[in-house]
């Protein structure tokens, strides 16, 4: 079993947005593939929106309502973003090299 400081931060959170974390040493495993899987479309949906506001940004017509609703959209993506390289830091740290 991983050690207390091997565990892999999971990129959701749980009750009360506390983090969680999964203690495994099959990398392979069905947890260890939902969160690469999760991860991936994280990291796929902030490029979209990073692309979405580059456009919404220039667009000099741009409502106010969208582009307020695109900067939510936007915090909640880079908290995943940080989230998933947070994840992947540790398991550099750790020693386990990420499948990606």
């Amino acid at each position: 079993m991983t050690a207390p400081n091997e565990f892999r931060l999971l990129p959701w959170s749980g009750p009360g947005n506390k983090p969680c974390y999964l203690s495994t040493d099959n990398t392979d495993g069905y947890m260890s593939r939902l969160a690469d899987n999760i991860e991936a479309v994280q990291l796929s949906t902030a490029a979209l929106l990073l692309e979405m506001a580059s456009e919404g940004l220039d667009d000099e017509d741009a409502e106010p309502i969208e582009l307020r609703r695109l900067g939510h959209a936007l915090t909640g993506a880079l908290n995943d973003v940080l989230r998933v390289a947070v994840s992947r830091g540790q398991l550099l740290a750790a020693g386990e090299p990420h499948r990606h």
